[in-house]
């Protein structure tokens, strides 16, 4: 049996639990998430490696998953373009079931293989891209197919699983393991397993974003100020980077120059 669908001894009362016990469990079985990440890190380096040659190829970092993994990766490829400044393309997200499986659960989509193959074909993964393929049982037909096809066009494949056993690893490159055991709710993969892939993705697009220039020491000097709030964030940067004051800043911004232009013009 697969580790995230065994029963947790810890929450075997879960129905008698006040609902402070019951948050307290969830609370203290959550801080044994980022342990479990921790140890999974050399082979994110690696993929997130794979990702950088992508970018700098060209090519596009394009996440494939099922059910919670699948909205995973379509969040994380949705918060790219605001935060870097990258085009709506460059990080992609693919979820078996389409568009509607994000707000509606398609579980059923995750069996067929075909499937996994066809919406590879249809965002037209090729040599230069890396495919991150997610799926927290590791067999899901759909992901197992799709890194199998990226594969076979010469893309680079990643597997992001929460279970040692399992098949979408021998179709990858890079197999990224984050073992958080049995879930709270028996099966409920969304928890513990769950968290653990969004922490994984954050690593991959942040870190691949930093290795490619999108960040200057700590600054997101390529964010877009679509709002007042990153207006302000970007006049911020712009400040902190030259000391020309936030509101010399803001001048400069509101004649459409990027925040890499004006650091360029008026660094210290």
């Amino acid at each position: 049996m697969k580790n995230t669908e065994q029963r947790n001894p810890k929450s075997m009362r879960l129905d008698k639990m006040t609902t402070l016990e019951a948050v307290t469990l969830m609370n203290n079985e959550d801080k044994t998430v980022a342990y479990a990440v921790e140890k999974a890190l050399p082979a994110i380096a690696q993929a997130v490696d794979l990702v950088v040659d992508s970018f700098k190829k060209g090519g596009r970092l394009i996440y494939v998953g099922a059910g919670t993994s699948g909205r995973l990766g379509v969040l994380d490829a949705s918060e790219c373009p605001p935060t870097y400044g990258v085009p709506y393309g460059m990080v992609v997200g693919v979820i078996a079931g389409g568009k509607n499986a994000v707000f509606k659960a398609a579980e059923g989509a995750e069996d067929s293989g075909n499937s996994g193959v066809k919406d590879m074909q249809e965002v037209g993964v090729n040599a230069k891209d890396t495919v991150v393929g997610i799926s927290v049982s590791g067999d899901a037909a759909y992901i197992y197919d799709a890194l199998e096809y990226a594969q076979s066009v010469g893309a680079h494949a990643v597997a992001l699983t929460g279970n040692p056993e399992n098949r979408i690893s021998q179709v990858a490159e890079v197999a990224i393991l984050t073992d958080t055991g049995a879930e709270v709710v028996t099966g409920s993969t969304r928890l513990k397993a769950g968290t653990a892939h969004k922490m994984v993705l954050n690593m991959l697009s942040t870190v691949a974003m930093v290795r490619t220039g999108k960040v200057i020491e700590n600054l997101m000097v390529n964010v877009a100020p679509t709002n007042i709030k990153l207006f302000d964030r970007a006049a911020r940067i712009v400040d902190t980077l030259t000391g020309i004051g936030v509101e010399k800043a803001k001048e400069e911004l509101s004649k459409g120059r990027s925040i890499v232009e004006i650091v360029g013009d008026y660094e210290k």
